[in-house]
């Protein structure tokens, strides 16, 4: 298995902000690129909200330039991107000129993803995102008619993470184009809602284009790798041989001593151990000095 299919989330490498788990990085976003280097990884998933968006420097050409830079001197891909301003603020829940800017913000960044070469535009509808009645659903389809073209000229796929139930999600995903939509695989968050991967990847495992792993509690919150109810190396031994060929990103548990670049080596290193099912060689530690 590639280890560079071993992704991270942007912020992991950071300080915790207002006891946020997951934050766009501000006071550190550059500074990431060249630890995560260090540390041996050389995949990030981008983080965006719709807080201070069009500051995000993925909303500027001069921002965008400045993470190619970063991305070629620190040999760091970003081949995905989580748009958590689907569960601060989602377009399909908002009323008049509203949802229009809101689909408008997104077709911008679905725009700047391109430039990047992003291929993986997850979106998550979970939490605030979450799809509450049929309105909803239909309005999100519309509104992805609507950046299907723009989807067409950048070869991007949108990735839907979901809370439905594994026979609504394949209703659900089937009302999509295969070429530019498929589906973000949560390992943590399936197992908070109870559900299996024997049930699930049946339902619509082919349509999977993105994995985040992490680790949770039965109707709980984020912990550890190895101490909630996930069978993560069940889920990924069944991707695995299922012919899941995209990446692995840690969307893990933040190191309650701090040390969050040694917890994401430790979770790295779990990954392969499943994946490869054998012990994986860590060499972050002659990485450090």
């Amino acid at each position: 298995m590639d280890p560079a299919r071993i992704g991270f989330m942007q912020g992991r490498f950071s300080v915790i902000e207002e006891g946020r788990i997951q934050a766009f990085p501000w006071q550190t976003w550059r500074d990431e690129f060249a630890i995560a280097k260090k540390h041996g990884f050389r995949l990030m998933e981008w983080v965006i909200e719709q807080e201070r968006l069009n500051e995000n420097p993925l909303m500027s050409r001069a921002g965008r330039l400045e993470i190619k830079e970063l991305m070629k001197k620190n040999d760091m891909a970003i081949r995905s991107i989580t748009c958590d301003t689907y569960i601060q603020e989602p377009f399909y829940k908002a009323q008049g000129s509203r949802n229009t800017s809101l689909l408008d913000d997104f077709k911008k960044i679905v725009s700047s993803c391109a430039e990047l070469g992003i291929k993986k535009i997850v979106v998550p509808l979970v939490d605030k995102g979450s799809l509450e009645n049929k309105d909803q659903e239909e309005e999100l389809l519309r509104g992805m008619a609507s950046v299907a073209p723009v989807l067409r000229d950048s070869g991007a796929v949108i990735v839907f993470e979901s809370d439905f139930r594994p026979s609504r999600l394949k209703k659900f995903i089937a009302k999509f184009d295969p070429e530019h939509f498929g589906i973000n695989y949560d390992i943590g968050n399936s197992a908070s809602l109870g559900y299996d991967f024997k049930e699930e990847f049946p339902a619509y495992g082919g349509r999977i284009k993105n994995v985040h792993i992490k680790d949770r509690k039965f109707k709980g919150t984020t912990v550890p790798l190895g101490e909630g109810d996930a069978d993560i190396a069940g889920a990924l031994s069944a991707l695995r041989a299922g012919g899941y060929e995209g990446n692995y990103i840690l969307q893990t548990a933040r190191a309650s001593d701090g040390d969050h670049a040694g917890a994401l080596c430790r979770y790295r290193c779990m990954v392969e151990k499943w994946l490869e099912d054998k012990e994986a060689i860590c060499q972050q530690t002659k990485n450090l000095a």
